[in-house]
């Protein structure tokens, strides 16, 4: 429905663009609109609200356990194929089309993932053999000699941790509280990931220099560990440093040629493997443990441990811990699943991700195993290959189930130094976030605020505390964005409808006797002050302008003569036609997306003091849920709803069209006292 009447030519005629200029540093004066001596009639715009159905808690509470438990084959058949997915897309799995690259993809990643997962067992103080893929190595701290030794201790805390992070991650995807990724930004993310690389790179410090350090774990870890470094550092073993230097001159430059040339490449070059296998050998032929006495790897043992449950008495000991990892865990399954998923056209079900991901910990708990989660490299590197399904997985782990039974006991010889250059190395992708600041800066400079708290809480406090300090700055961000919003006031664009701040743009109009005020956030406790102060800033402040009226009234009632009553009607009279700079106040509501209490109140007690001097105030654009808030809060009694208006055009004509019949809207109580 159009909100101005115009006649219709006959002949079309295509719109003309509308072109705004920003405003600079100055702002140059605005012409005022020529009134009109007539006025010009306009149609009010009147919705009606759809009827709400009365809804009985009960009945809805009843209808709701009514459906759940109703029981059909179709209902069944979609509980468990969404539970278990794969019994949807295996039986339909082409054959010839996709096994190619399944299987050349497995291979890669499992030959990339060998020297990589002994490389991580070193990040939680473990036998290569135990191969982590998460960084809670700072739960592994005290060993009971009562039961077993140091490592044995280790695994038990490792694998009940596990258990715990998997039990969260399915209480998480039961209660359908997926919705819990959305706290963790990118920007959080990716400094949180980049604390963390700081640690695990200090972490691995020692084994490149060949130090033997006591592990430092907890808040200030990280520069507890640099300060041990520092204070041994002159017994360094220069072959495990040599080694290392050299490792790095191989991974590096062949890393970014990996990078450079991953289009025209069919596959990967497994460096890593290489420079494993070459170590392994110059270790083993040149006996430099027992000539330099170099840190190895020493007895892999092969097979499988027989299954064991997670220690019950941890529970409580690691319950905090566990929630941490599992957040973290899953959150960064998710967004690397969205990023693929819009890459490749398919969505992502957050909550499934989440029991998915649940299982993968619970159930591998009970087989020594430490927490996981996806991984962008290795992610990257199947679709890179040829990846087309979930069967590359089992390719690559079938490649696994061959190192732990065969093969494992060949790295004896290899040097700690080594893996830990590879697993340095492997930190590169986080560490070159540091290159994308600039850029981040001049997008939004909040995220990079974000970024720097979360980075060097996570690096400098612990990995844990970082995540929550990071989580509790984004929101205060948010809260900070909405304290002090932009408010400004609003100009029209020539021959149009359209309004836009008259300190971003040039050339706009603004109506004779009528503000247009624009608040960009919702109003609510937090910054109902600073609404009211923007608002009298732009304007006028009309608690002053009472007091100041007032005061003029008992100035003239003192100094005049005549009989009191007589002087308070001529005062009355006087400033009755002594009008002010505007009659009437629009603010654009358009921005505020909701209001509490406290903003309905702030809205009434504007209202409120400029009816006192005589100025209107009418609010427009309000949405659905803002005139809900307004009517349940009493703002407009049933004869002033209709100084409610569905755009800012509308209410201004109206405006325009009442000063012009001289029906302006007079408040009650303008009356002056001489107390």
């Amino acid at each position: 429905m159009s909100l101005k009447n115009k006649e219709q030519d006959d002949q079309y005629s295509p719109p003309s663009r509308i072109h705004l200029e920003h405003e600079e540093e100055s702002r140059n004066d605005f012409q005022q609109f020529e009134t009109n001596d007539q006025c010009r009639p306009h149609a009010r715009i009147h919705l009606e609200p759809q009827e709400k159905p009365d809804t009985n808690f009960k009945q809805f509470v009843i209808k709701k356990l009514e459906k759940s438990c109703q029981c059909s084959s179709t209902k069944a058949r979609n509980i468990i194929f969404g539970f278990l997915p794969v019994l949807q897309w295996l039986p339909k799995y082409n054959l010839k089309k996709n096994i190619l690259g399944d299987v050349m993809s497995g291979l890669i990643v499992g030959i990339l993932l060998v020297p990589q997962s002994i490389a991580y067992s070193l990040l939680a103080g473990q036998e290569p053999v135990y191969g982590a893929v998460s960084n809670e190595s700072t739960l592994l701290s005290q060993p009971s000699g009562k039961i077993c030794d140091k490592s044995c201790y280790a695994i038990i805390v490792g694998s009940t941790v596990t258990f715990m992070a998997g039990v969260y991650q399915v209480a998480m995807g039961f209660f359908q509280v997926g919705f819990v990724s959305v706290y963790l930004s990118d920007a959080l993310l990716s400094g949180f990931v980049t604390g963390a690389s700081f640690t695990v790179l200090t972490s691995q410090a020692k084994y490149l220099l060949g130090l033997s350090l006591p592990r430092s774990s907890g808040v200030g870890s990280l520069i507890t560990t640099w300060i041990h470094i520092f204070r041994n550092i002159h017994k360094t073993n220069i072959c495990d440093l040599i080694t290392s230097l050299l490792c790095l001159l191989v991974l590096l430059p062949t890393k970014e040629l990996n990078e450079r040339l991953k289009s025209k490449l069919k596959a990967p070059i497994p460096t890593e493997l290489f420079v494993v296998v070459a170590a392994t050998l110059a270790s083993h032929f040149g006996k430099l443990n027992e000539k330099y006495n170099t840190s190895i790897a020493g007895h892999i043992p092969t097979g499988f441990l027989p299954p064991k449950a997670p220690d019950w008495n941890l529970i409580p000991n690691v319950a905090v811990d566990a929630i941490a990892i599992s957040i973290i865990g899953f959150a960064i399954t998710v967004s690397l699943s969205e990023m693929f998923a819009k890459k490749h056209g398919y969505t992502v079900k957050a909550n499934q991700e989440m029991y998915a991901i649940g299982f993968c910990n619970i159930i591998p708990s009970f087989f020594h195993c430490f927490a996981t989660s996806a991984a962008l490299a290795k992610t990257l590197v199947k679709e890179s290959t040829g990846c087309q399904s979930q069967l590359s997985g089992v390719v690559t782990a079938l490649v696994l189930l061959l190192v732990l039974l065969v093969i494992a006991p060949l790295f004896y010889s290899l040097q700690k130094s080594v893996l830990g250059v590879i697993t340095i190395v492997n930190l590169r992708g986080a560490l070159r976030k540091f290159k994308d600041l600039p850029e981040m800066w001049r997008i939004s400079r909040m995220d990079t605020v974000i970024w720097f708290v979360t980075m060097l809480s996570s690096a400098l406090i612990s990995t844990e505390i970082g995540l929550l300090v990071g989580v509790c700055f984004s929101l205060f961000c948010v809260i900070l964005r909405t304290q002090k919003p932009e408010a400004s006031l609003l100009g029209v664009v020539e021959e149009s409808e359209i309004f836009e701040s008259m300190s971003a743009y040039k050339n706009l109009q603004a109506k004779s006797g009528i503000k247009i005020f624009r608040f960009v956030a919702p109003l609510y406790y937090i910054n109902k002050e600073y609404f009211k102060s923007s608002l009298y800033k732009k304007t006028l402040n009309p608690v002053l302008v009472k007091a100041a009226q007032k005061k003029a009234v008992k100035k003239k009632i003192k100094k005049e003569t005549a009989t009191l009553s007589g002087i308070r009607d001529e005062v009355s009279v006087q400033l009755s036609h002594d009008p002010l700079e505007f009659h009437t106040i629009v603010v654009d509501c358009s921005a505020i997306q909701f209001l509490d209490t406290a903003g309905i109140h702030t809205l009434k007690e504007v209202r409120r003091d400029y009816e006192a001097i005589g100025i209107q105030v009418l609010l427009a654009q309000c949405n659905p849920s803002v005139r809900d808030s307004l009517a349940r809060g009493e703002y407009c009694k049933k004869e002033e709803e209709n100084l409610l208006f569905y755009s800012v055009y509308e209410a201004m004509t109206f405006a325009e069209d009442s000063q012009n019949r001289k029906d302006i809207y007079v408040p009650n109580g303008l009356s002056f006292s001489s107390d």
